[in-house]
């Protein structure tokens, strides 16, 4: 993986220096990464588990992790408080005290309240945990922006060019909504297009279906076209088209042929897709088939940047999310 474009993140991380979570402390590439980090001195990480388990860790691993804070959930000087504001939070489900530590045991929870009570600024799990697992704290705990009614994800595309020049292009939602309707994917599509914009793209939005502008017939196609025109509406500022094959979205031969006329056909860099499946694939044929890196899944709605990892990740993907992580925060 190649470390596009970071030099502008790491700039503002330096600037206004963030604190990042780490969930899995112990495991091997979130220290590597953290090692990287404390190096390069512009990210602080908190490392969450058992001190004595991560620093063997560390040390059996040859990886420098002094100057991470290590916090152990059992050992907690603030999990009192921490507890009250768990019970806080999930009062509409009658959470006991007692339930609320049990459940504060758990590092992806308790790397979450970290967030919540403002002691961390963003948080990467997910080298051993789920997605499910990293996004159900966020939800329950920092919650969805306002104005905002689900959390979304979008992966970053990454490709050197010919002109010297990284190729960026964005992809929704491939890893969180399987079947979005109207209204979410265009939330989806704002979203989408914000998180572009931070990656220095300016989105070219294309809803992708299998009809190009009334060419094929169906359930599916008249969702991604109502969800264009609405897109179109809620987003004036926003360069928007739909519904279109991805034929006809990047390529500008197709584009004449298929959609003369279209401002966005044949240029565009920020897709939408009917759903995960198409997401899913169409993110990982562009990876594997068509040589571009990819970031992410990057959350999109919560209240706190947070962030999930794959769990095949490697310590390079973790190093690049959590500057993406904390520069989004």
């Amino acid at each position: 993986m190649s470390e596009f474009g970071f030099g502008a993140m790491i700039d503002q991380l330096k600037k206004n220096p963030k604190t990042i979570v780490f969930t899995e402390g112990a495991d091997p590439r979130i220290q590597e990464a953290a090692s990287r980090l404390l190096a390069a001195n512009f990210l602080k990480p908190i490392l969450v588990g058992d001190r004595a388990e991560i620093e063997a860790a560390a040390e059996e691993n040859g990886y420098n992790i002094r100057g991470a804070e290590i916090i152990d959930p059992k050992k907690y000087d603030r999990m009192d408080e921490m507890v009250d504001m768990f019970c806080e939070l999930r009062k509409s489900k009658g959470v006991t005290p007692e339930q609320a530590r049990e459940t504060l045991s758990a590092a992806n929870y308790f790397g979450t309240m970290l967030v919540k009570m403002g002691i961390a600024d963003a948080l990467l799990g997910g080298a051993t945990y789920s997605t499910a697992d990293t996004v159900r704290p966020a939800l329950q705990l920092i919650k969805t922006k306002p104005g905002n009614s689900i959390v979304s994800s979008c992966f970053i595309l990454v490709r050197p060019s010919a002109t010297g020049e990284n190729e960026v292009l964005a992809m929704a939602d491939c890893a969180i909504n399987i079947h979005p309707t109207e209204d979410e994917l265009v939330e989806i599509a704002g979203e989408t297009a914000e998180c572009a914009k931070k990656f220095g793209v300016d989105p070219q939005i294309a809803f992708l279906s299998y009809s190009t502008l009334g060419s094929g017939k169906g359930e599916d196609v008249d969702k991604v076209r109502n969800a264009c025109e609405k897109a179109k509406a809620k987003y004036p500022e926003l360069s928007i088209d739909g519904e279109l094959q991805f034929d006809a979205a990047v390529s500008p031969r197709v584009a004449k042929t298929k959609c003369q006329g279209s401002s966005v056909a044949g240029h565009a860099n920020t897709f939408i897709f009917p759903d995960i499946n198409a997401g899913n694939i169409g993110y990982k044929i562009a990876q594997r088939l068509g040589n571009f890196d990819a970031y992410g899944p990057i959350l999109l709605g919560l209240n706190a940047s947070i962030n999930d990892l794959s769990r095949g990740c490697n310590a390079l993907e973790v190093y690049s999310m959590a500057i993406i992580t904390a520069a989004l925060a």
